[in-house]
């Protein structure tokens, strides 16, 4: 620099924004060699949106919405899954008897079974009795009524079976009732023949006509009775069940009318019982009950041989005629 030269220095603004040092003699103006120029800063451009300027980050993020999505649904159901199997923990294992309730049904069905059949057979109360047999309405097979045999006996006309049932009349004796029904396989049908008590009658003894007979219904074990009560739909001679296994008297007794040229009671064979005291013939119709017994028929006696009284030995089970003399 030559003596007594001023070098003078001045600020200025670089067209990037920033301060720029210029530095030249006095009473010349700077060149370019004398311009020290700090290189311009970027600057971002003033067009760009908004959108353009956001980081890497939030770009990649909005750029993936469907993947986003997918990975929400995945936690959903994984948080779904493992609540499931904490309430089955906390529920514990599926019962036994859940498993298996179809095969529990049939057993108890079963065992049901059995002990209505062992019911039926120890109701009979037969110690001394013979292997029974059991025959159905066959006109080629001759079955002989005998005492110990349990039989239902069928109104001839209307087909109905004489029955009884631990429902007492609402009028009358309020004894048992006894009417007539229509259903075959009914087990409140069945009648126990016995014989008067005192004789030397016994089981497996045929029955002949004539014969003074009681009949016990089997399920309640109570006796075909008549006395001079009315009966309820008709006002004749009140039919009922009394007494007990030894409880018996005079009431209880019928005797035995066989229709035709036969001598001794067999099945199918028509007959009529008439009472003992009161002179009244078994007797039903077709007039039937409507409410307590609906569709059950009356069963009374009346003093006369009608129609109306006959009787036929159907179904039951038939102890075989005693061969001892």
């Amino acid at each position: 620099m030559p003596p007594n030269t001023k070098r003078t220095h001045s600020r200025a603004l670089s067209p990037g924004g920033e301060a720029v040092v210029v530095s030249f003699r006095a009473g010349a103006l700077p060149s370019s060699e004398d311009a020290a120029v700090a290189p311009p800063a970027t600057q971002p451009s003033q067009g760009l949106s908004r959108r353009s300027r956001a980081g890497p980050g939030e770009r990649e993020q909005r750029q993936q919405p469907g993947e986003a999505a997918s990975l929400a649904a995945a936690l959903a159901r994984e948080r779904i899954r493992r609540s499931g199997e904490a309430e089955a923990e906390a529920e514990g294992p599926v019962p036994f008897w859940q498993r298996t309730w179809f095969l529990a049904l049939l057993l108890s069905m079963a065992a049901a079974s059995f002990a209505i059949a062992l019911l039926l057979y120890l109701g009979l109360d037969l110690p001394e009795a013979s292997p029974a047999q059991s025959y159905a309405a066959d006109p080629d097979n001759v079955v002989e009524i005998t005492y110990g045999s349990a039989i239902k006996l069928m109104h001839e006309r209307t087909k109905f079976r004489l029955h009884s049932h631990d429902v007492p009349y609402g009028s009358g004796s309020g004894q048992q009732s006894v009417t007539s029904f229509p259903n075959v396989d009914d087990a409140n049908s069945y009648w126990i023949v016995r014989p008067q008590p005192d004789t030397s009658a016994k089981q497996g003894d045929p029955i002949t006509h004539g014969t003074i007979v009681r009949l016990q219904h089997m399920r309640t074990r109570k006796w075909l009775h008549s006395h001079m009560h009315a009966s309820p739909i008709t006002g004749n001679l009140e039919v009922s069940c009394f007494g007990g296994e030894n409880e018996s008297d005079t009431g209880d007794y019928w005797r035995l009318e066989i229709e035709g040229s036969g001598k001794s009671w067999r099945q199918n064979q028509r007959i009529r019982l008439h009472h003992v005291d009161t002179g009244g013939y078994l007797h039903s119709h077709d007039r039937k009950y409507t409410r307590i017994a609906g569709g059950q028929q009356e069963v009374c006696g009346v003093g006369d041989k009608r129609p109306d009284n006959v009787w036929l030995a159907a179904e039951g089970v038939y102890f075989p005629v005693n061969q001892q003399k």
